[in-house]
């Protein structure tokens, strides 16, 4: 089915906008985009902490999808249960990013109250002791690690990187974070 290509789109249905993008008419995601654009905006603002900046990183990435990938749209759903479940689902993984980071920054940064209370200098040492575990790490295993926990990639991307299963990305990510930790832990016991 042809949409209209005389720019009537704010006429047209949500799921027909979606059929026309994937046709590749540039008018029908324009539509869609300012159709959703606030909504959206709000929706990640509020699920994301009031960040504005993590709200409008996640606006432009859930509308990238939509133009790299408008075959992903199931047609026998409603478009805009569709969106906002995509929408979710992105919020949902970034909480489990955060929940990982979170965990790796607790078993890292121990309780520093203990010792002498030169907590600088034992933070130092601390981030000394962490980069050198980090150095000990099978190619694979630091890249992994880098790119997740300093770099922010995906583990998407890092499996494209690596061109490993994301299945084996998250696997290092989990070992080598308990590798560390433990060997970080013995240390602070000696």
């Amino acid at each position: 089915m042809t949409i209209l290509k005389s720019g009537k789109y704010n006429q047209v249905k949500d799921e027909d906008l979606m059929t026309a993008i994937h046709q590749g008419q540039t008018g029908a995601f324009d539509e869609l985009y300012a159709r959703y654009r606030k909504r959206l905006l709000y929706y990640f603002y509020r699920m994301l902490g009031n960040s504005n900046e993590k709200a409008v990183d996640f606006l432009q990435d859930i509308f990238m999808k939509i133009i790299e990938r408008p075959d992903q749209f199931d047609s026998s759903r409603r478009f805009c249960t569709w969106l906002f479940s995509v929408a979710h689902n992105m919020c949902k993984n970034e909480y489990r990013r955060l929940a990982v980071r979170k965990n790796v920054l607790l078993d890292v940064n121990m309780d520093y109250s203990r010792g002498t209370g030169n907590h600088d200098e034992e933070n130092r040492q601390m981030a000394e002791e962490i980069f050198n575990e980090i150095n000990e790490l099978e190619e694979t295993e630091k890249t992994a690690f880098i790119l997740y926990y300093r770099e922010d990639f995906s583990v998407r991307d890092i499996s494209q990187v690596l061109n490993l299963p994301e299945g084996t990305v998250k696997s290092k990510l989990f070992y080598t974070r308990k590798k560390i930790s433990d060997k970080l832990q013995l240390r602070i016991k000696e």
